[in-house]
């Protein structure tokens, strides 16, 4: 998201067209926990079988892993606006035909017309999102990860509420609010530019050929499998009503979002990514083969089941980051090609889950998904080395880990500089004329450094700006300061989805060339999303060994003495 900005923004002060696609994303986020509590009353109104009505899911999944390798090609051609009202149109359509639908056959195939319009729709939101945001580019991925949190615990609620009046209710229920979030769209969306270079439709298949990218995918495959297996089964054994199993799914979802976004990050910070990854998955090994051995136990499925969110939402978030770490492609084809893999392994599970069910028991698929997500950790550890790599240097040319390039004249050496980091922020300008107010005060050189950040949100990323808007940006700052007297040069730091990290390295640069001090602005995320991400600022300040001043550019200057200085880490200038 967006670097260390000025004062605190709110991400709610964002225009209409941010909010109809952030109410679209809960609906669509809706869509899979949406049919969970209605699966047992949908096998028995319409005297279906297990395996005959998991078959909702496969159609859906196997038909978005194949829009996958199209959206983008389909995006770079009509647009992105385009894009995502064809998608949401489909969805409405294909959702109320499945309300309508008086046998499985009919609502499965129905399913795979959702499936199509899901795509489109997952495909281009994100960046519809952070294209028509005016309130900040971290306030809009706030917004984004926020409607992803609600629409995954609030879907199986919606669910079983409506589950309870009717199976047909939670189809017209998704209609009814993605007609209402299609008008919106239409209405306060503006079209958006097309991309310069149009996508290939074969590319992301040519990406699996790097090993790496095929690696992750191929763990996110069998790690979907078991995931599926346990959403499409796990139901029946509870002996639940609707409203009871939408309440048990919502527990679920909301341990999902809650690891996905407040605790996948700190672990992935202390721990790395593929230890956390190792253990994640032999934690949802373990709690499948408890489900299989407990199949005859309501309570025990329950309660494994709630727990299996805590290890999905760190798995949903830490897989992605792992994907772009490794991808040696663009990522919105990284994006496309392990998009397809994993919704495949989703989209497969289910279909086999019934036969086994049908041939050996219940347990028989349980079992199996167990087996599955044991089998994706030596999958993963065949790429270990890969992914060490990838987190020490760049891929696709870009950076995966922050990076800083320098614009203009190189540093000079000798005197100890003062360094201000800011973002693509409308303060941005004010903090670095405070900061160079306070390196004139000291008699020292001024270090620029723009902080340009990649967002990663499930498996869809967004960037702020391009790198030649990240360098114009820079040279403003130095030409504004050049004249007005002021001698300072430039840096970009190039940082992907981690904050603190980025922090982590402007300590270290800061360190290298002896900084006087390192001054930033307020962040504009707020004290709870900083905790879940990492605070670009809190790890700056603990990895620095220089005072760390921080810049309000609303308050009135004080004139500053270094011995002034030094008492002035954390405070407001």
């Amino acid at each position: 998201m967006s670097g260390p900005h000025g004062k605190t923004a709110s991400p709610f002060r964002q225009p209409k067209a941010v909010w109809a696609v952030a109410f679209a994303c809960v609906i669509s986020f809706m869509g899979i926990g949406l049919v969970d509590p209605i699966l047992p009353a949908l096998a028995q109104s319409l005297h279906a079988s297990p395996s005959q009505v998991s078959l909702l899911f496969s159609s859906y999944l196997v038909v978005t892993a194949v829009a996958m390798l199209i959206v983008g090609w389909f995006s770079s051609r009509f647009g992105a606006k385009r894009t995502l009202v064809i998608g949401l149109a489909i969805i409405v359509v294909f959702s109320a035909l499945a309300g309508t639908s008086g046998s499985v056959d009919g609502i499965v195939g129905f399913r795979a017309g959702w499936g199509l319009g899901n795509a489109l729709f997952i495909a281009t939101s994100l960046a519809v999102i952070v294209a028509s945001a005016s309130g900040g580019f971290g306030g809009a991925i706030i917004l984004y990860e926020a409607a992803l949190g609600l629409g995954i615990a609030v879907g199986p609620l919606l669910g079983g509420e409506l589950g309870a009046i009717s199976w047909r209710g939670p189809f017209f229920g998704v209609a009814v609010l993605m007609a209402i979030a299609l008008v919106a769209t239409l209405a306060f969306v503006p079209s958006l530019p097309k991309p310069e270079r149009r996508t290939s439709p074969i590319a992301p298949l040519k990406a699996l050929r790097h090993r790496g990218l095929l690696t992750m995918g191929i763990m996110a495959l069998l790690y979907n499998w078991g995931f599926f297996t346990m959403l499409g089964y796990a139901p029946y054994p509870m002996e639940l009503s609707a409203h009871e199993l939408g309440l048990v799914f919502t527990g679920w979802g909301l341990l999902v979002a809650a690891f996905s976004v407040f605790f996948a990050p700190r672990l992935q910070a202390r721990f790395g990514t593929a230890p956390v990854l190792y253990a994640n998955l032999l934690g949802l090994s373990v709690v499948m083969a408890v489900i299989a051995a407990g199949v005859s136990n309501p309570t025990v499925v329950i309660v494994a089941v709630i727990v299996s969110g805590a290890f999905i939402g760190i798995n949903n978030t830490l897989t992605t980051q792992a994907v772009m770490l490794v991808a040696p492609v663009e990522r919105p084809v990284a994006s496309s090609s392990y998009g397809f893999l994993r919704f495949i392994g989703g989209g497969l599970a289910p279909y086999v889950a019934g036969k086994l069910a049908d041939a050996g028991g219940l347990s028989v698929p349980f079992y199996l998904g167990a087996g599955t997500f044991l089998l994706a950790i030596p999958v993963l550890a065949s790429g270990h080395r890969l992914l060490r790599q990838a987190e020490q240097h760049a891929g696709a040319g870009e950076p995966v880990v922050p990076t800083l390039t320098p614009v203009g004249d190189a540093p000079c050496g000798g005197t100890a500089p003062v360094v201000v980091a800011v973002g693509d922020h409308h303060q941005a300008a004010a903090i670095v004329d405070a900061a160079a107010r306070l390196a004139r005060e000291t008699g020292s050189p001024l270090e620029v450094v723009h902080v340009q950040q990649t967002a990663v949100v499930e498996e869809q990323t967004a960037d702020t700006e391009t790198g030649d808007q990240a360098r114009a940006a820079v040279t403003t700052h130095l030409d504004r300061l050049a004249a007005r007297g002021i001698a300072a040069t430039g840096q970009i730091l190039s940082s992907v989805g981690d904050h603190a990290a980025a922090g982590r390295v402007l300590a270290q640069h800061a360190a290298e060339v002896n900084a006087r001090a390192v001054a930033v602005g307020r962040s504009p995320r707020g004290p709870v999303v900083q905790f879940t991400e990492g605070s670009f600022t809190t790890a700056l300040t603990r990895s620095s060994r220089c005072t760390v001043v921080l810049v309000d550019p609303d308050s009135t200057p004080r004139h500053l003495t270094m011995e002034a200085l030094t008492e002035l880490r954390g405070s407001t200038v």
